[in-house]
């Protein structure tokens, strides 16, 4: 088992593995984790014995509950790093598994968001839990759902990806199948199998069609993931029910205006509506808006590659503005959950800045 401590990465059998391995940190990945998931992927690629590649979580809480935000802002504050320089090697390394010289199985279980879902969801067997709560809540801190996940959120059916990129609100293991970003839910007691499976040589195709094939059912596990230590922390309704029961998130979340459909979640008679209003008013009102052309945006774009290519614009001119910084301050760092957004209102949210922070 070789790593810097924070990822670490071994060979078993025909099997090459990485474990991010910050479990007290809900393993939020650090730049210096970027290059090191990246150069372990690459020594599996030139490894003639190794056949997959398997990724997991270190601890009982997730596998990643996103990039280490506090350093990223911490970095720009004191001029140490260029915050935009890691979303540009973590895009590329999220580039990198979209078309991968050998294949990706990734155990999603217990808190999978941000740069966790990055790393995940475009392996070629995702596996998620009875546990698993996956989440893009960037809008929480002055940032969007990035790494690519536009792409799938913007196909999901009856407008869910629109209110879980708003909103940041969580997705059930059953939910993240639905909405194209897993492909089995298993119980969590299997992975170990799994691994035995694929380092004696079994193909990742043959494993996936067993598992995808396999009657469907929700484990009984009853113990909740703690709460995330990086990006923002979803509220509660979001993981309530299975998100395709809710009709109100067709009704409410349709177009383009950001001001409208928080108006309709206000106004709708199901509690769940109105309770997502109540959410959307905590996040950044400028980060909401980007969120909602972004994703329309990349509901026409070809590919994941696309999307990723806006996402680092959208990166870049955000890091211009003041709610990045604010949001992780008020949640992270004094962690007094007020923060003071550049926009008091989603109202007051000019079209035409949105517009120019997205780009066609």
């Amino acid at each position: 088992m070789t790593g810097d401590g924070d990822v670490l990465h071994w060979t078993d059998g025909h099997l090459g593995r990485i474990r991010l391995n910050r479990p007290r940190a809900l393993n939020a990945v650090s730049s210096a984790m970027v290059e090191e998931v990246s150069a372990a992927l690459a020594r599996f690629d030139a490894d003639d014995r190794v056949r997959a590649v398997a990724l997991d979580g270190a601890g009982e809480r997730g596998l990643c509950a996103g990039a280490d935000v506090r350093s990223i802002r911490a970095g720009a504050l004191d001029g140490s790093a260029d915050p935009v320089a890691f979303w540009e090697r973590e895009y590329a390394l999220i580039r990198s598994l979209l078309t991968p010289a050998t294949p990706l199985v990734a155990f999603m279980d217990g808190i999978v968001m941000g740069a966790g879902v990055g790393l995940s969801a475009y392996a070629g067997l995702r596996l998620v839990t009875g546990r698993t709560r996956l989440a893009m809540p960037e809008t929480g801190i002055g940032l969007f759902p990035d790494v690519g996940t536009l792409f799938p959120l913007s196909r999901a059916p009856g407008e869910i990806g629109t209110h879980l990129a708003m909103t940041g609100e969580v997705a059930t293991g059953a939910d993240a199948i639905a909405l194209g970003l897993a492909d089995a839910l298993v119980p969590a007691s299997i992975w170990d199998d799994v691994c035995a499976r694929l380092a004696g040589g079994a193909a990742v195709a043959q494993v996936r069609a067993e598992l995808v094939s396999a009657e469907p059912s929700e484990p009984s596990e009853p113990s909740e993931p703690s709460e995330p230590a990086a990006l923002s922390e979803p509220s509660e309704p979001g993981a309530a029910a299975p998100l395709l029961e809710a009709t109100w998130i067709g009704e409410c979340y349709r177009g383009e205006d950001p001001v409208a459909i928080r108006d309709r979640l206000r106004s709708h008679p199901h509690p769940g509506a109105r309770a997502a209003a109540e959410v959307l008013d905590t996040r950044s009102p400028l980060s909401v808006a980007v969120a909602l052309a972004a994703l329309r945006r990349a509901a026409h774009t070809r590919g994941v590659e696309g999307v990723i290519e806006r996402d680092l614009r959208i990166a870049r001119a955000l890091m211009d503005r003041p709610d990045f910084n604010e949001g992780v301050r008020a949640l992270l760092v004094d962690k007094d959950r007020a923060p003071r957004w550049e926009h008091a209102d989603l109202a007051e949210v000019d079209p035409a800045l949105v517009a120019g922070i997205v780009g066609p």
